[in-house]
């Protein structure tokens, strides 16, 4: 079959010919129709990421959507290495497949279910999000943080603080439910102060795409600025500024903030199942946007280290 061929660490796939698999019996066979080109996909690609099996060569993609031999449509997650969703064909548990809204179409589906899942996961299985609560998404311009707003506000959030470098970005958030909009252009005491007025009011949950330093600026300005005992429950889920922080720690010591992460190994796999079963049913209804480039799959070499969301770009075979 064709697939997306990895090779060896921090080398980039490319398209070529591997073995094909075969079902054991309980799997399904899948032929694959789209495969999102996620941040997830490329750490794990690189051996990078912390769940990578290190064996090589292997197949890339983490989840995908396509059809079982009865003609159903599925999205499907974790393919069993050497396999990944890029490629013609993949076998998977019955488990790990969720069927798809008749709405929904295939593309959508595979390049929504990943950074959707990462917020539905963190506010229902992580902090508990209760209808009315005010949330601070941290890192709202790329794809993930722009769907954390939407999911929040279909979610039941009374209101919605949201950040982000990138100033062209943060003015079109608004429009996907964003109350309040804060630029990152500096991560020091200016940004404190920034946040402080926020936090006076109060705010229930924080999801942090960041980490690194502003996710530092942010924490101590929350000790220093939430009324009271209020608690603030920070749930980390990406790292794109930073692997780690420094934190002191009077900032825990000194208040009431829950800091926690939400992701594969703090979720359980089949309850991030049913997040993105919850983001896939609720994408159409809720009016969830989100940009695309559909390419196909043998294109993909010419896209893999493209600048921009890499979520937006998903492998397209055809069928």
């Amino acid at each position: 079959m064709k697939a997306a061929i990895v090779s060896q660490p921090n080398q980039s796939p490319i398209y070529g010919d591997f073995k094909t698999p075969t079902a054991a019996p309980g799997e399904n066979s899948i032929a694959v129709t789209a495969a999102a080109l996620s941040q997830l996909a490329k750490s794990r690609a690189s051996g990078a990421h912390y769940t990578s099996s290190g064996e090589y060569p292997f197949v890339a993609g983490v989840d995908g959507v396509g059809r079982l031999d009865d003609g159903r449509r599925v999205y499907f997650l974790l393919p069993e290495a050497p396999y990944g969703s890029m490629a013609e064909k993949v076998v998977i548990k019955p488990a790990q497949c969720v069927p798809l809204p008749d709405d929904l179409d295939d593309v959508t589906a595979a390049v929504i279910a990943n950074p959707g899942m990462s917020s539905w996961a963190a506010f229902t299985e992580r902090v508990h999000l209760a209808a009315g609560e005010t949330v601070l998404v941290n890192g709202a311009t790329g794809t993930a943080g722009r769907l954390a707003i939407q999911i929040a506000k279909h979610l039941g959030a009374g209101k919605v603080i949201a950040t982000g470098r990138n100033l062209e970005a943060l003015k079109s958030l608004g429009a996907l439910g964003a109350d309040v909009t804060i630029p990152l252009e500096t991560e020091g005491d200016g940004l404190e102060g920034a946040l402080a007025e926020q936090f006076a009011s109060g705010v229930d949950v924080v999801i942090d795409y960041l980490w690194g330093p502003s996710a530092e600026r942010l924490l101590i300005g929350a000790a220093k600025s939430a009324e009271g005992a209020r608690p603030i429950r920070f749930v980390q889920v990406g790292a794109i500024s930073g692997a780690s922080i420094n934190l002191p720690g009077a900032v825990l010591r000194s208040s009431a903030i829950e800091l926690k992460g939400s992701g594969l190994g703090s979720v359980p796999l089949e309850r991030l199942i049913v997040a993105i079963d919850g983001v896939l049913r609720a994408t159409i209804p809720g009016g969830f946007k989100i940009a695309t480039q559909a390419v196909p799959l043998s294109a993909l070499e010419t896209v893999w280290n493209a600048k921009g969301d890499l979520r937006r770009i998903v492998f397209v075979n055809p069928n």
